[in-house]
């Protein structure tokens, strides 16, 4: 029996990675333009996010450890302009409101 094959046969379109870009923090990061601003956004895993708990600020609720997320910051920002994001949170960021709407008796963090 042959080893496993590794690479896909066919080989990749350029297109599949022509967003994608080797930057200062890991690359891997997609370029994505939001509010007139380019966003670098990566995906996290799970596994890398154990021990660790995030605020999202699309829904201004906790990131569970080792729950699969994104990382997005601006494309001129420094490490401190990133957030952590749900991915259906970061998808739905232009059907939002610009302020979260909370119960009277929810907590304030």
């Amino acid at each position: 029996m042959s080893p496993r094959r590794n690479r896909p046969k066919g080989g990749e379109s350029p297109s599949a990675e022509e967003n994608f870009t080797g930057d200062r923090y890991g690359g891997g990061a997609a370029t994505e333009s939001w509010q007139g601003e380019e966003w670098s956004v990566r995906p996290v895993a799970g596994a890398s996010a154990q021990g660790k708990r995030y605020r999202c600020p699309g829904c201004d609720q906790e990131i569970p450890s080792g729950a699969p997320h994104l990382v997005a910051w601006p494309e001129y920002g420094g490490i401190d302009d990133r957030r952590h994001w749900h991915k259906a949170c970061w998808n739905a960021k232009d059907r939002r409101t610009t302020r979260v709407q909370r119960s009277r008796n929810a907590p304030r963090h």
